[in-house]
């Protein structure tokens, strides 16, 4: 791991139908993000956050992607920062915010690695297009966009499409997928390991698939953590709460795989709504992986 971190904050919620999620990066930073990290022996640099129009102000031109233009600014705006924080060889780690924010994180690391590797941790496979989306929300689309597919201002951020080859791409935890997409998937050979794969499985055979699939011949992995895949016992301050996820220990040990993997350049913690959650719980977990992600261990 670099020993500097820069964190990012992303106070979107134009990506998705509940409001709320935009107070997440307030949330995890006073969960004690940055005190946290300190502790592990990291530099911490917080560079604020990036600047997200607000939704009454803007109109929705088009329901089956709904504000484009203010997503597309958003992500191109996290792009740059995204890049100029890479530059530096520093590790960031971007708080939303929706999952739409995935679409510009990625295309900013992609920047400097030209064949990243990306785990998906999510109770949604977020594959869908305008075309299948039931609801027009782009935080369902970024990983459909991240390798290519989809509304080319979405996918085309700083010029260009696929920031990442789909077998280089890997779900973890999905068990909320719509029928369209699972065809999607499907068809562009899109590995997704559900929960009925990690019940049968068990969470640490299926992270060392996931981190062979992301981590070999690939420049580093990079992390977009919903905290919608932690079961909701756990993380309540969701939008799209699944019952039936990932447990908090689960998700520990993958966390700590990762980190043992050496090969994680980069993460996202996504979905946090504080006027959802009960006593910042999700916030608090979000950190407690993260940390986990970064080394944190009981010995």
């Amino acid at each position: 791991m670099k020993k500097t971190i820069s964190v990012i904050g992303v106070p979107m919620d134009l990506g998705q139908g509940r409001r709320g999620v935009d107070m997440g990066p307030s949330a995890i930073r006073y969960a004690g993000l940055k005190e946290r990290i300190q502790r592990l022996g990291y530099t911490v640099k917080d560079q604020g956050n990036i600047n997200v129009p607000t939704a009454e102000a803007h109109d929705i031109d088009n329901d089956s992607l709904k504000y484009l233009p203010e997503v597309v600014q958003v992500s191109q705006d996290l792009s740059h920062k995204v890049a100029e924080v890479i530059a530096k060889d520093h590790f960031p780690i971007i708080l939303g915010g929706d999952h739409s924010i995935a679409i510009g994180s990625i295309a900013g690391l992609a920047t400097h690695h030209k064949n990243l590797g990306v785990i998906w941790f999510d109770a949604h496979a977020d594959f869908n297009t305008s075309e299948t989306s039931p609801s027009g929300n782009i935080h369902g689309m970024p990983l459909s966009c991240t390798v290519g597919i989809g509304h080319e201002d979405l996918t085309h951020i700083n010029g260009y499409a696929k920031k990442v080859k789909n077998e280089h791409v890997v779900i973890v935890g999905a068990r909320s997928v719509d029928p369209e997409e699972r065809e999607l998937l499907k068809q562009h050979g899109i590995t997704c390991f559900t929960m009925h794969e990690i019940d049968k499985m068990g969470i640490a055979k299926v992270m060392e698939e996931a981190i062979r699939i992301a981590g070999e011949g690939t420049d580093g992995i990079h992390l977009s953590l919903d905290l919608d895949s932690i079961d909701p016992d756990m993380c309540p301050g969701v939008g799209t709460p699944v019952l039936g996820g990932v447990t908090y220990r689960e998700g520990h040990l993958a966390m700590e795989m990762l980190y043992q993997s050496g090969k994680v350049v980069s993460c996202d913690l996504v979905e946090v709504n504080p006027i959802l959650d009960e006593g910042n719980k999700t916030a608090r977990t979000a950190v407690d992986l993260v940390c986990s992600l970064l080394g944190e261990s009981v010995m």
